[in-house]
């Protein structure tokens, strides 16, 4: 696992941040965890957001890009599991550069929450499970919300 050396993310004053979560559908269990752990993140500082769901991870790019300019952050959520063939390559490289380029070219942030993971069980592991070790849904959220609270002071 590699969330060894992990920061303690403290959220303050995410009042008033207006927040969406762009889900992928493939491999319901996974993202269902990963939705949860997005959304009780939120609830803990009292943030609502605006759930859309799109088909796969490959789609996350073109919504967040969308959803960024009505919104203070997007947490962008997907699982991409090795198969035997490129596809996985390209589908990671394809849906990891979008989401980095809709953060820049739009200045609002975008939570990664993107797995790419070799077997359901390194998916499952991460998707903040009941017996999961780690919630990737949670940590893209506090990392979106954080750099949202910082963003927003720095230009005020």
């Amino acid at each position: 696992m590699s969330g060894h050396g992990a920061p303690t993310i403290q959220i303050e004053g995410a009042d008033g941040l207006t927040v969406a979560i762009v889900a992928s559908s493939w491999h319901t269990e996974v993202m269902d965890g990963l939705v949860g752990g997005a959304e009780a993140a939120l609830r803990e500082v009292g943030v609502e957001a605006t759930l859309v769901r799109v088909a796969g991870s490959f789609e996350l790019p073109v919504v967040a890009a969308e959803l960024a300019r009505t919104h203070d952050a997007v947490i962008a959520l997907g699982v991409i599991i090795r198969g035997g063939t490129p596809h996985f390559e390209y589908v990671c490289a394809a849906a990891t550069d979008g989401l980095s380029r809709v953060a820049l070219d739009s200045g609002t942030p975008i939570g990664f929450g993107l797995l790419t993971c070799d077997d359901d069980e390194q998916a499952l592991a991460r998707a903040g499970l009941v017996g999961s070790k780690e919630s990737k849904g949670r940590e893209a959220t506090e990392a979106a919300i954080s750099t949202a609270i910082t963003l927003r002071r720095l230009r005020a």
